[in-house]
């Protein structure tokens, strides 16, 4: 199936919808209703796919699947690259950070998202390059089905779609933590839930194109107030505040550079790892992209500015600004105001009136946008799963519109859980929520690796060469096996600040138990989807030499358009090719 197949299949649900070819136009409630309905020519669970007879997995089958998902291709590149650049840019960012800062001291912070992003820049390149060839409808856990073990896929598309399931209500109730600092619980969280709740779950009815639009203006928001941020905060440390004192590095003299030591930095990793989940949505949004070929790797490549700039630039800001012992930060010593951003906490600090509600307001509208990602992500996983027979078929419900409604539907209903927010449990519901959403990227990234890895040896097994790749991953299969290692690393430090967290001497057997599980928790998730499921269909390892390499790939002159192409590169001046390179 070429290229133009592709979008005509996909591009089904909203024909004779949005145009009708002929009689008089219907009232517009009368198909705003009739845009719910499932659309005739479309199913999408096909025939034969995993457990169609409660025994028997067909990889060939679940590839098929989730190759011709009807989901409708209206993102555009503009969008993919805005998601790219500040798509996840959250509350993992803007408030967990301060956790993280609190426990491990601006030194550690900063190592901790030094690693996760090196980890993140291989693991993204590898997913780009899978999802060129590849763009899947939905869920890149298909790679794992295709390369790894179908029983590994499940595990690994549940996981994701657990993970985005959680973050929803885990993005509001950390919204009403902030909130905290206007109203200082004067007004009961739940007002701002259902606010929050219905701007997001309403965004997500527009469709993709309604997510793609709203994705881009948040973005573009929270890049330029990162930014801000960052030049105010040069300002700050250089002595140019309303104080007019000079800052630099006095932070990490006193209180220290370091707290906890080794294990301070090990318990950042999770904080870490849940600010960058969502980095990985390039790849979701691929079967969504008009042409993935050409948007995905320009989306892929500008990771490295967001991780560079964003991230490691802000939080370096950051800990020159606000000690780590510094009682308002969240998990600090004080529970009087432990609700506050470390951004602005850095601003009130610098004695700077009025900006930070601003960065307030910024903060909630990161909060709209991971939310709205969060839906976005669990209900096309969903679709995905259905769509290999990995999950329920009404999953893989997809409207006139392109909408995947039941994985939406069931998203939203989950989001209902921010409720806890305005309940005493509030701390709690806060902590794990981020553990299990925090963990589960790890699992998700690893797995991302190590399909890419099997996928070049594949690749290579079967005859094909590095040349016949639409996009070629930069850091390339030492990138990879990076990637993979580094979260088996993470794994294991966590493991062990898990089993032995900070203070642990003080601490009951049950206390201990509690903590593991608030750090590990998404092991055990793991665990109960892919054993039982492994046991059950007694999936095989899928083999080098009988991988399936052929469903689902996008165009069938891919060599002579990858030819053509490389030859008007070759006439490019030395500045384009290195722009184009970075960027």
């Amino acid at each position: 199936m070429d290229e133009k197949d592709v979008q005509s299949t996909s591009a089904s649900p909203t024909q004779g919808f949005d145009e009708p070819s002929s009689g008089p136009k219907q009232p517009m409630m009368t198909r705003i209703i009739d845009s719910f309905k499932r659309d005739p020519n479309q199913h999408a669970t096909p025939k034969g796919a995993v457990g169609a007879d409660g025994k028997v997995f067909d990889v060939e089958s679940a590839a098929q699947g989730t190759a011709e998902s009807p989901l409708a291709r209206k993102l555009k590149g503009r969008h993919l690259q805005m998601i790219a650049i500040g798509g996840s840019i959250g509350t993992g960012l803007f408030v967990g950070s301060g956790s993280a800062l609190s426990h491990g001291g601006p030194a550690s912070l900063l190592i901790a998202f030094m690693l996760i992003g090196i980890m993140l820049y291989c693991t993204v390149h590898a997913l780009g390059e899978m999802a060129v060839l590849f763009p899947v409808a939905g869920s890149f856990s298909a790679y794992s089905t295709r390369f790894l073990d179908p029983a590994w896929g499940f595990a690994m598309g549940w996981n994701y779609a657990l993970q985005w399931l959680v973050v929803l209500p885990l993005e509001i109730v950390a919204a009403t933590l902030t909130i905290e600092f206007w109203t200082n619980g004067s007004i009961n969280n739940n007002a701002f839930v259902a606010i929050f709740l219905v701007l997001i779950i309403g965004i997500n009815m527009f469709g993709v194109k309604g997510y793609g639009e709203a994705e881009f203006v948040f973005s573009i928001v929270k890049v330029i107030a990162v930014i801000g941020y960052i030049i105010l905060g040069i300002i700050l440390a250089a002595g140019g505040g309303p104080q007019g004192q000079y800052i630099g590095g006095l932070h990490w003299q006193n209180p220290g550079a370091f707290n906890n030591g080794f294990k301070g930095l090990c318990s950042t990793f999770v904080t870490a790892a849940f600010a960058f989940a969502g980095t990985e949505l390039v790849g979701l949004a691929a079967a969504e992209t008009a042409n993935p070929r050409k948007s995905l790797p320009t989306a892929v490549k500008q990771v490295f500015w967001r991780i560079a700039l964003f991230y490691i630039v802000s939080l370096t800001l950051v800990g020159l600004l606000v000690p780590y012992d510094d009682p308002r930060l969240l998990g600090g010593s004080s529970s009087a105001d432990a609700k506050a951003s470390p951004f602005v906490i850095s601003i009130q600090n610098a004695g700077i009136s009025g900006l930070p509600s601003v960065f307030n307001v910024v903060i909630m509208i990161a909060v709209l946008s991971v939310g709205n990602s969060s839906i976005y992500g669990s209900s096309r996983t969903l679709a995905a799963l259905a769509e290999q027979g990995q999950a329920p078929r009404f999953l893989g419900y997809i409207d006139r519109k392109g909408r995947p409604m039941a994985g939406i539907c069931v998203a939203s209903a989950l989001g209902f859980l921010a409720f806890l927010a305005g309940s005493s449990k509030q701390s709690d519901a806060f902590n794990w929520m981020l553990a299990l959403s925090g963990l589960s990227s790890i699992f998700t990234w690893g797995s991302i690796c190590l399909a890419h890895i099997r996928f070049r040896k594949g690749w290579k097994v079967q005859g094909h060469s590095l040349d016949e790749l639409a996009f070629r991953s930069q850091p390339g299969l030492i990138g990879s096996w990076i990637g993979f290692l580094f979260n088996m690393l993470v794994l294991i430090a966590q493991f062990w600040v898990g089993f032995a967290p900070i203070g642990y001497g003080e601490m009951t057997s049950g206390e201990l138990v509690e903590n593991w599980f608030a750090v590990y928790l998404a092991l055990p998730v793991v665990l109960a989807f892919y054993i039982p499921y492994k046991i059950w269909f007694r999936t095989p390892f899928v083999r080098s030499h009988n991988m399936d390499l052929h469903t689902g790939i996008r165009e069938l002159n891919l060599a002579e358009l990858i030819a053509e192409e490389r030859a008007e590169q070759a006439s490019w001046p030395k500045w384009k090719k290195a722009y184009k390179f970075l960027c």
